[in-house]
């Protein structure tokens, strides 16, 4: 995924800590005290918050060892200062208040989370995640063709390799390079992290890390809710898979590409492929016909990153939300310094839980795929600028999923192509119906491929926090579960001796990723009430399609998106995801709907051409050492 959601904040997930309750008489003066308890306490609060962020800052746009120092006295700091609170709170009988609102609140500031730890075990666990996230920020490549020169990075370099070349020798030297360095030297922090995450959760009431993880969704059924979208999509996703593979097939030749078996994903366009878009131009079904890029038209006009955020912030200023603040622009990293530092570029949002002081920090290149990016990053800050009067424990999404699906409703729009000719971007673009079918294609590589590399990421982990996967046994499981859900191998043979999941940021970082599957599902239910609204969409209107909606200078749409941007972490998601759709459960009913056309497509074409749909077993992994 392109972007991940800091949460700097040394606060954890919703849970009940045990202690004994004071012996209060009657609910409602415990209730009073609770109340001016945070009232009085919520400036101490923000600014504990702040620091932790300005803390973060510092270090992931600077890796050194002073910035690491001083981010780990500050975390220190701020989960000794959580766990007062918590320890105060939880004293009273809040499970029974009347006052609901309260309730949530108080709630919302028990959970601790890691803090939970006893302070030499939650300073392990932030050298732990630390030095897995400085492994991956560090990792220096050498040269195919010069193995003397060895400084490519993931970004840029190491990126535009594997979306650029179509050289499969080269393609798997690079991945093998990464996945090496990249995985096996962070076992040990690895599996400590593992432990301490177990403990955490249990200090924390929870049978293990998976359902800490999973209480931020506010449902016991929502791993089953996932499950079932999964198989929902996954006719679709075999469809999607057996045609490309046939493609590639056919490109790299049958001793590169099998004919049933899983997609060596070296070829794939992406190092995780986790998403396919940048092998549109040998997959397409019409090849480069009318194949939507303008990363050319870019670079002709002379754009710049500064002025691809203009362009983003423009656009949310146009459905009437909030302009950027002045201090956006002065403190966000907005292309890769030239100074030599060392820094995670991976792309994210920051709130500094300060009025108007919100942030990004992205390398950017000038690229359609960034230009979205650019766009989905700024949905993350939307969303910060319309709670940041909210009391501080409901600055957040209404679940995880939320904030990640924002800004890719806004992608849905800028991505079309009626959107990229009013900006001028896109000229003499006739969209006939191949030309239709290959857009739908390029999306579909994008954002359906991704979800069983999504569902797989999380389902994963939950399987080592709850004791399910062992030790010996953490990366044959792991491409066993990508071959049984993604369809995808790895293009050298992987063994214990390796620890490949590490080989995503979001892995060692220690980041939730159910949040981005969720956000794949419910941006199309998103963006169907917003079209609705915007009078772009109407069911069964062929003239008024779903995929060819575009809510640029709708106040109407924006203003059903803010509402229910402005409500936050304040209620249940169900009840947020109702202001905006007037649904409450997540389907993938919408998502389905956007894609038909080429879904119809795909079956009909598959069955004409006699390629096989599924695949078979890998036998690319082994728990040999």
């Amino acid at each position: 995924m392109k972007c991940v959601f800091l949460i700097t904040v040394a606060i954890g997930l919703v849970c009940h800590v045990s202690a004994s309750v004071w012996p209060h008489p009657h609910l409602a003066a415990q209730e009073r005290e609770v109340s001016r308890y945070l009232n009085g306490i919520e400036n101490a609060i923000l600014a504990h918050r702040n620091t932790a962020s300005e803390a973060n800052w510092a270090y992931d746009s600077n890796i050194t060892d002073d910035n690491l120092d001083a981010k780990n006295e500050v975390a220190t700091e701020n989960a000794a200062f959580f766990k007062q609170i918590s320890e105060h709170l939880s004293r009273y009988d809040y499970e029974n208040f009347r006052n609901q609102d309260l309730k949530r609140r108080v709630k919302k500031l028990v959970g601790l989370g890691y803090s939970a730890l006893p302070e030499k075990k939650f300073t392990e666990m932030l050298d732990a995640i630390n030095n897995m996230k400085e492994n991956y920020a560090k990792i220096k490549v050498c040269e195919y063709r010069d193995r003397t020169r060895c400084e490519l990075a993931l970004e840029p370099e190491l990126t535009e390799i594997l979306a650029n070349s179509r050289d499969p020798e080269e393609l798997k030297y690079y991945w093998q390079q990464w996945y090496d360095a990249a995985g096996a030297p962070t076992r040990e922090d690895f599996q400590k992290y593992v432990d301490l995450n177990s403990e955490a959760a249990k200090l924390n009431n929870y049978d293990s890390g998976a359902e800490s993880w999973l209480s931020a969704y506010e449902d016991d059924t929502f791993e089953e809710q996932a499950d079932a979208v999964m198989e929902e999509m996954r006719p679709f996703y075999e469809q999607l898979h057996g045609y490309v593979r046939y493609k590639l097939r056919k490109y790299y030749g049958e001793r590169v590409v099998s004919e049933k078996g899983p997609i060596p994903m070296h070829l794939l366009g992406n190092m995780w492929a986790q998403g396919w878009g940048n092998i549109a131009d040998i997959t397409s079904p019409f090849g480069d016909r009318q194949l939507l890029d303008v990363t050319d038209e870019m670079v002709r006009q002379g754009y710049n990153p500064i002025q691809m955020f203009e362009m983003g912030d423009e656009f949310f200023q146009s459905l009437n939300m909030t302009k950027l603040p002045p201090t956006f622009w002065e403190k966000s990293i907005l292309e890769k310094p030239d100074d030599g530092r060392d820094l995670i570029c991976h792309a994210s949002a920051w709130d500094f839980s300060k009025q108007g002081d919100v942030r990004i920090k992205q390398c950017t290149r000038v690229t359609m795929e960034q230009f979205f990016t650019v766009h989905h990053e700024l949905g993350h800050i939307q969303y910060y600028l319309q709670y940041e009067n909210l009391p501080s424990m409901y600055r957040g999404g209404a679940n995880p999923g939320f904030h990640e699906a924002v800004g890719d409703v806004l992608s849905l729009s800028v991505s079309t192509p009626k959107h990229l000719e009013k900006i001028g971007l896109l000229k003499d673009f006739v969209l006939d119906e191949e030309s239709k079918l290959n857009q739908f294609y390029r999306s579909a590589l994008t954002k359906l491929s991704f979800l069983p590399f999504a569902y797989t990421l999380d389902k994963y982990r939950w399987g080592i926090f709850r004791g399910d996967i062992k030790p010996e046994e953490y990366n044959c499981k792991f491409w066993e579960m990508r071959s049984k859900y993604s369809g995808v191998e790895p293009p050298v043979v992987r063994s214990e001796e390796d620890l490949d999941a590490p080989a995503k940021y979001h892995v060692s970082a220690d980041v939730e990723y159910l949040r981005y599957f969720v956000s794949y599902i419910i941006q199309f239910q998103f963006h169907r009430a917003a079209c609705e609204k915007a009078g772009e969409y109407v069911k069964g209107d062929p003239e008024k399609t779903l995929n060819d909606c575009d809510i640029y200078q709708s106040t109407e749409a924006g203003n059903a998106i803010k509402a229910m941007l402005q409500v936050g972490a304040s209620k249940p998601w169900p009840d947020a995801m109702e202001v905006l759709t007037g649904v409450r459960r997540m389907s993938a009913d919408a998502m389905i709907e956007y894609f038909q056309p080429l879904y119809d497509w795909l079956v009909a074409e598959n069955e004409r051409l006699g390629v096989p749909v599924g695949w078979e077993a890998s036998d690319n992994w082994s728990t040999a050492g």
